[in-house]
């Protein structure tokens, strides 16, 4: 159903990380770490200066995929994957992008249903790579039939 989407990508997408913005998120997850919250502390740190929150990146726009069209409903969030080259610092711009990695199909008791794999790149503004994530989007039976074949 997807499988032509495989190697599709979107375009790149500056972001930048502020640090009302990694307060605010810092604050939702319930972590209120001196290295994300603190000027002085991030100062003192390894780091030289604030970081954001591993998860962080979940608020990045990273564009949209040509011609990947889901459905608004009967998307289920599978799993989240980040992994990286090092910390995010409050201020920086990182650019980001997503491809699509793969699709598969499985058929389960709940009927038959497709997952999407989508990783989203983050870069730095020399172009080095920070972070990767991978996420896994199942779609449903209902939303399945719903779509164009």
């Amino acid at each position: 159903m997807l499988k032509e989407s495989i190697g599709k990508r979107s375009e790149k997408v500056k972001n930048t990380i502020e640090r009302g913005a990694v307060r605010k998120f810092a604050e939702a997850i319930s972590d209120p770490s001196p290295l994300f919250l603190d000027e002085k502390a991030g100062k003192e740190s390894k780091y030289g200066k604030n970081i954001a929150p591993a998860t962080f990146p979940v608020t990045f726009d990273a564009g949209s995929i040509p011609d990947l069209k889901l459905p608004s409903q009967g998307l289920i969030h599978g799993e989240q994957i980040y992994h990286y080259n090092r910390p995010l610092f409050v201020g920086e711009e990182v650019y980001c992008w997503m491809e699509v990695k793969d699709y598969y199909e499985k058929s389960g008791n709940f009927g038959d249903m497709g997952f999407l794999v989508i990783t989203k790149y983050g870069e730095d503004a020399e172009g080095a790579l920070l972070f990767t994530e991978e996420r896994i989007v199942i779609i449903n039976e209902a939303a399945r039939k719903g779509m164009p074949v």
